[in-house]
């Protein structure tokens, strides 16, 4: 059997060509060229699977391999027979590539379904083009999210330090304002005064007319303190309608003169209803040593004073 199979004695194809070179050139030329050919793609194939674990159809590639290598082999014996009939062998292989090859076109049409839902190349680029829209999209969302959130947190911040009412300073963005300007002037050895401002009768005002009116004429009062005081003083709503102002570099006698057009400038407002509206107003100059509650309450003390001497009137603390 062996002795068949590597029997070389069969007639060799050079008979047929006639062994005409011109024939031996282009069927040994073409064969060469074929086999090395054959050869080379086998091996990139496998090159390929190894190098890309992530293909899905790995074996199919390796079967093509198989195939075309086979298929080299096939070009190696027809060279071969040119010279020597090695028929047995060259049938064999022909044979061994006829099984692959129809195994590999099974496999290639039972993956034929799952190959055609792969996206193409234009696909691809589309699903790109989308993906880079979209992205876009969201970073253009992201940006207004943070220009809506940025604009609600200065929202918050201000309605956490403004009164609703009057729109000027709360109790507690006033208070904050004077404990760091008497922190700078005990640091820089610079004088502060403060005014308390509680207007006068204004409980029979809201009894008599209204609390409507009553907030009406707190909201005029905070504006012509505003108008009256410099840039750079403070002016908050204490409570109810006691409003305390802070005075930067002011000392008492500077801090009485501008009480003095306060009250003016408040008893001249033009109201919209018949009542003849006054205020009283404490001084108080900061001390060396005094803390904030000291401060406040040396100018609620001067406030008592002023209406106990009649109301509509500018008091220093006595104390």
């Amino acid at each position: 059997m062996l002795s068949d199979l590597f029997d070389g004695s069969f007639m060799p194809h050079g008979h047929c060509l006639l062994w005409r070179w011109d024939l031996l050139f282009l069927h040994v030329g073409g064969d060469l060229l074929t086999a090395i050919a054959y050869a080379l793609i086998p091996i990139a194939l496998i090159h390929l699977v190894r190098k890309r674990d992530d293909l899905k159809f790995d074996r199919l590639f390796l079967m093509f391999a198989g195939f075309i290598g086979f298929c080299g082999i096939t070009h190696v014996f027809g060279l071969i027979n040119i010279w020597h009939g090695y028929y047995y062998l060259e049938g064999i292989v022909k044979l061994f590539t006829g099984l692959i090859s129809m195994t590999t076109a099974i496999v290639l049409w039972k993956l034929t379904p799952k190959i055609l839902q792969l996206p193409s190349a234009a696909m691809l680029s589309q699903r790109n083009a989308e993906l880079v829209a979209a992205q876009q999209e969201l970073r253009e969302i992201n940006a207004t999210l943070e220009t809506k959130i940025e604009e609600r947190t200065q929202e918050l911040r201000i309605q956490a330090h403004t009164d609703p009412l009057t729109n000027i300073s709360n109790r507690r963005a006033i208070m904050s304002d004077l404990q760091r300007e008497m922190e700078r002037c005990k640091r820089y050895q610079r004088s502060c005064s403060i005014l308390m401002l509680d207007v006068d009768f204004f409980k029979h005002i809201n009894d008599n007319h209204g609390h409507q009116v009553g907030d009406e004429i707190l909201v005029q009062i905070a504006q012509n303190i505003l108008t009256t005081c410099r840039q750079t003083d403070y002016v908050g709503r204490y409570g109810g309608e006691e409003f305390l102002i802070v005075l930067c570099e002011v000392d008492q006698q500077q801090a009485y003169e501008l009480a003095e057009r306060i009250r003016t400038n408040i008893a001249g407002l033009k109201l919209s209803i018949d009542v003849n509206l006054t205020c009283s107003i404490g001084i108080a100059g900061l001390v060396d040593g005094q803390d904030i509650a000291t401060f406040i309450k040396q100018a609620d003390d001067a406030v008592y004073l002023a209406k106990k001497r009649g109301r509509n009137q500018v008091a220093y603390s006595e104390s």
